[in-house]
């Protein structure tokens, strides 16, 4: 049954204006926030300390990074051109992972590329504009990783444990809207704390202990009252970080139950391989996400907090790919169509 289905790959050019637009918009506010009578902002530029002063690890740590980023915007890339070109795809598991695929282009594309080009420079700056930029897309796209898995486990769970409704449920225009949603909160969640730290004043020369503007960081290295931030920060991550976490949550609960009412052990394994996937990258993201903070906590160094934030700003959105094209027949398919060019069976073209 063929269904509307609309490709992120679309949306490539408006987040490429998207991003310009957010960078004069910042650029344009912390003018006017330096021309403030009284205001002790000085400073026109942070300091991105990374990982190492050290320069002989800096080609190292270059072509780990570079390596890492082009097998990212290449994996997800071959996912969505893969589910664009397969008919068979077009359903809406398939659409969130889509977007979820170009999301995770977009997220690292956030940090990586200004680190390399600091590396290649031998330059730690990034301008005051550039860092609230890059803060806003940051807090924007990790936001909509965490709003699509939920959005995915909701659309497993309905799978499952409402198949004779899935199509009914699960129609085109919900998912998209349900899309739309996680975009729209996503955007006014980033700018609320973007508008929060303009508010704040900058005493002395910024040294963020990251290899990009981290929104705690920046907050705590001011010299303005931080309560209200704080307040916001705490509010929101239990709002829209645990908010999501326990829908995915309740939606595995019932899955669970549901395949454990039936009876026959192939019929359990076909109905939790089709979560599999999904679950191992909601795993990953949570797991890394907390470990960041936790290793942050117990060893808040420069070093070793910018690479436990590796692991979810750069290595799940690098194994989010392989993971749903080794544990997926029906991807594995599409991929092997887009890149060997086969021509469909005679059973491909009548189904």
């Amino acid at each position: 049954m063929s269904i509307f289905y609309l490709s992120p790959i679309y949306l490539l050019p408006i987040n490429l204006n998207i991003y310009h637009y957010i960078s004069y918009l910042f650029s344009f506010f912390s003018d006017l926030h330096h021309m403030e009578p009284g205001n002790k902002t000085h400073l026109a530029e942070f300091l991105l300390l990374g990982f190492s002063e050290d320069p002989a690890l800096q080609p190292l740590i270059f072509g780990l990074f570079l390596s890492m980023y082009l097998v990212t915007v290449a994996g997800n890339l071959l996912i969505i051109l893969a589910i664009l070109s397969d008919p068979h795809l077009h359903t809406p598991m398939y659409f969130f992972l889509s977007n979820l695929s170009l999301v995770d282009i977009c997220f690292t594309s956030t940090t990586v590329p200004k680190m390399l080009v600091n590396i290649q420079t031998q330059s730690k700056a990034i301008s005051y504009a550039g860092c609230l930029t890059q803060m806003f897309f940051f807090i924007l796209f990790s936001g909509l990783d965490d709003f699509l898995l939920a959005v995915m486990a909701y659309d497993r769970f309905v799978a499952i444990c409402r198949p004779l409704h899935y199509r009914v449920i699960m129609n085109p225009r919900l998912f998209v809207q349900l899309v739309l949603v996680c975009w729209v909160i996503s955007v006014l969640h980033a700018l609320l704390h973007s508008l929060l730290v303009l508010r704040l004043s900058f005493c002395t020369h910024l040294e963020i202990p990251q290899f990009f503007c981290e929104l705690n960081q920046v907050v705590h290295s001011t010299c303005s009252d931080t309560f209200l931030n704080d307040l916001v920060l705490n509010i929101a991550a239990v709002l829209l970080a645990g908010g999501p976490l326990a829908g995915i949550s309740y939606s595995y609960f019932k899955i669970i139950s549901s395949i454990h009412a039936v009876s026959s052990s192939q019929g359990k394994y076909k109905a939790f391989s089709t979560c599999a996937s999904h679950l191992s990258i909601v795993s990953l993201f949570y797991g890394t996400s907390i470990g960041v903070y936790l290793s942050a906590g117990a060893a808040p160094s420069s070093v070793s907090t910018a690479t436990a934030s590796v692991m979810y700003t750069v290595v799940t959105p690098m194994l989010n790919p392989f993971i749903y094209s080794l544990r997926n027949t029906d991807m594995k398919r599409a991929l092997k169509g887009l890149l060997v060019h086969e021509d469909p069976t005679v059973e491909q073209r009548l189904g």
